[in-house]
């Protein structure tokens, strides 16, 4: 395995999610160099080994391994945009985020002028599971890329799949998350079964949660107040079905998931 005292790596995105990721490699003792908008996302870095960069581009030029879990598409894109010119050949650019697999294929494409690979690596677990170390990690790369690249993931992450070239671990995420929406929305038409029929809402849980229609989903579904309670969760499942709507084009399958998803994810925003 490699030394992990000689990746250099670094991070931008120290979201929820982001965050904790960044410091589990911080803490499995990776050189850790950081970037953010804002200041208070490096405070609670303070405790660590890590450093601050000025900008992306000097993170970049400091970075052999650097991982990306920002928010969307643009995001990856501007940041890309500044990292890709200043990176050495042979470093690599992990896209953590969930994007369209087409923006994964376009900057790694770019990023190959330049002798760096890119990997796209989207994660389920959500802060908990990160913060844990136990992330599900979805890669899609070059395969000795993705080797090198394994070692930093395995400080985050339970299960590291790769599943293909670049874009693949895209395509896994949008089907996991149109199959986490698609449980949600079953899971809240149950409950509502349930509760027209006259069964209460505890027990029925606590059946459903030991018998074959378990699922995470209902179980999610099942601790809401209410379906608006999961308006930003809603917001982001709803990005992933629609992306992998545009994937599958005129696919039967594309239409199922939306007809499936859509009536509980837009009361789920309302």
């Amino acid at each position: 395995m490699t030394d992990n005292k000689i990746i250099r790596t670094g991070f931008i995105g120290l979201g929820s999610q982001g965050g904790p990721m960044a410091r589990r490699m911080a803490e499995a003792g990776y050189p850790l160099t950081l970037w953010a908008r804002r200041p208070e996302a490096l405070e609670a870095f303070a405790d660590t080994a890590a450093t601050h960069a000025p900008s992306i581009a000097a993170l970049g030029a400091a970075s052999d391994h650097v991982g990306l879990c920002v928010v969307d598409d643009a995001g990856v894109q501007a940041v890309c945009a500044d990292l890709i010119p200043t990176m050495a050949a042979g470093s690599r650019i992990i896209i953590h985020s969930t994007v369209h697999p087409q923006t994964c294929l376009d900057l790694a494409a770019q990023a190959s002028t330049r002798g760096i690979a890119l990997i796209d690596a989207p994660v389920s677990g959500g802060g908990p599971g990160a913060t844990a170390g136990t992330l599900t990690v979805m890669v899609g790369g070059d395969a000795n890329a993705v080797a090198d690249a394994r070692p930093v993931f395995e400080s985050f992450a339970g299960s590291i799949v790769h599943l293909g070239g670049v874009g693949a671990g895209q395509l896994a995420k949008l089907i996991n998350n149109a199959l986490m929406a698609a449980h949600m929305a079953l899971a809240n038409h149950a409950l509502d079964a349930g509760s027209t029929l006259g069964i209460d809402h505890k027990p029925l849980t606590e059946l459903v949660r030991v018998s074959s229609g378990r699922s995470y989903g209902f179980e999610v579904a099942a601790r809401l107040p209410d379906p608006t309670a999961f308006a930003h969760g809603a917001k982001l499942l709803a990005k992933d079905v629609r992306l992998l709507g545009e994937v599958l084009g005129d696919d039967p399958d594309a239409r199922i998931f939306d007809q499936l998803t859509r009536p509980f994810l837009d009361r789920a925003q309302q």
